[in-house]
């Protein structure tokens, strides 16, 4: 092909391309957008919203509402936060796990762990056990820790006791470690409840929850969902500990935000939810490093896909999404957990990750919870149950892709500005794929 031939070539192919980001560009903007305010929400979903500022209160119980937990359609925005609060981290029934762990900074430096965790959460469960069955100051579930990986920690323990809290009973829980290399248990000091874990982006409240009479609620609209915690290109399959068929390998593609087997995605795999701000009350939570979150809540089950912080100042602090699934069917829409969570903490560019994989319902004798469940039974060293799990990241480039940003929707209540420079690492991302570390590459693996 001579000179002028190519030149022409050329010329065609740029118009072409022109003309199809042109197309792209107008069909994008005829897009309808998938975030409604409440004034603009279809009058299907306006008869499922109560919008009573106000409404009658517990007779026992003051401070939460007296229509019975969890309540019919039309939901109050203070209803709709007591719904998301059945859905903490750690779920609210008996069950054995391991959960796999980790972090990775602006840099590119890796570090991850793993414990075996078993849970026993007695008598009626869910959060309707919780408000109803246990008083302020009483232990209404217990955790024990096992730690499997990196192998220097392997034995090391901790024991959760979680208490119910109110107003005037503000201790959240007891802890307990246990060091093989001390071979002694020590009971340490609650952490802060705004206060990150060391080295990781999440806080303790991320992981214990909040309880939703410490919250303001309100409704900001609705939205739909594609895609929560993204998996890089580089990272196309994950291997999964299913519980009756071993090691499943699976492709990162085709996992969903709810599980296989939600039957309220759209027909385009989108799923419908409820968008609420909550804020925090100050005579509940003096002192509290958090202003308000911005919630999005499936909008059938309550299940909160994705959770943003704010700080006083109204900055964007952290992004949590989550993947559900069900992993206990006998409570049909209360039966969600965290499957897996990522957590982007905009301060420090840090991403951290928890998978809860092989997951099982248990139900604990008297006996098994009265041995297992003890600050002295973790100096016998004695791991109940092995569980293993491959999910755990080659390298840095496989690590979960920083949160979208969905910089348009609700503008008036979310400013999502970040740094230039983690700015400039989320676009790079947002075009390779993968994540892009402060050196402007890819780190070496770990």
């Amino acid at each position: 092909m001579n000179s002028e031939a190519c030149a022409s070539s050329a010329r065609w192919l740029i118009c072409v391309l022109v003309a199809l980001t042109s197309v792209m560009a107008t069909h994008a903007a005829d897009q309808e957008p998938t975030w409604r305010s409440i004034e603009n929400m279809s009058a299907e979903d306006r008869s499922l919203y109560d919008p009573s500022r106000s409404t009658p209160r517990d007779g026992s119980i003051p401070y939460i509402p007296a229509e019975p937990y969890p309540f019919e359609a039309p939901y109050t925005s203070e209803e709709m936060g007591y719904r998301s609060a059945e859905f903490a981290h750690v779920s609210r029934w008996s069950a054995t796990l391991i959960d796999v762990f980790g972090v990775v900074t602006s840099s590119g430096y890796i570090n991850q762990g793993a414990s075996i965790l078993l849970a026993a959460t007695p008598g009626r469960q869910g959060l309707a056990g919780y408000i109803h069955d246990t008083t302020p100051g009483e232990v209404y579930t217990r955790w024990t820790f096992y730690d499997t990986f990196p192998p220097e920690s392997e034995g090391a323990q901790q024991l959760w006791t979680p208490f119910r809290t109110d107003k005037d009973f503000r201790t959240k829980m007891d802890y307990f470690i246990y060091s093989p290399q001390l071979r002694r248990v020590r009971r340490q000091p609650e952490p802060r409840r705004d206060q990150r874990f060391p080295d990781n982006s999440q806080t303790f409240d991320d992981v214990i929850g909040r309880d939703p009479w410490e919250l303001e609620w309100q409704l900001l609209g609705t939205d739909v969902l594609f895609e929560t915690l993204r998996f890089p290109i580089t990272r196309p399959t994950i291997t999964l500990n299913v519980p009756g068929q071993g090691f499943v390998e699976r492709q990162t593609a085709n996992l969903k935000p709810m599980g296989d087997n939600f039957e309220h995605y759209g027909p385009d795999g989108g799923i419908k939810c409820w968008v609420i701000k909550a804020t925090m009350k100050p005579n509940w939570l003096p002192g509290y490093k958090e202003r308000n979150l911005v919630l999005w809540l499936e909008q059938t089950t309550f299940y909160p896909l994705r959770i943003e912080k704010y700080g006083h100042d109204g900055r964007l602090m952290l992004i949590e999404e989550r993947m559900g699934k069900k992993e206990n069917p006998t409570l049909g829409d209360f039966g969600y957990a965290a499957f897996g969570s990522v957590y982007w903490n905009l301060d420090h560019d840090l991403v951290s990750y928890s998978f809860h994989d092989a997951h099982n319902i248990r139900n604990w004798t008297e006996e098994q919870a009265d041995m297992l469940f003890t600050a002295e039974f973790m100096r016998r060293q004695w791991l109940f149950e092995p569980i293993k799990s491959q999910t755990r990241i080659d390298s840095p480039d496989k690590f979960f892709l920083r949160s979208h940003l969905y910089s348009d929707k609700f503008p008036s209540d979310r400013n999502v500005a970040l740094p230039a420079e983690i700015d400039a690492r989320y676009r790079a991302q947002e075009t390779a794929g993968h994540l892009i570390f402060e050196t402007g590459g890819d780190a070496a693996p770990q």
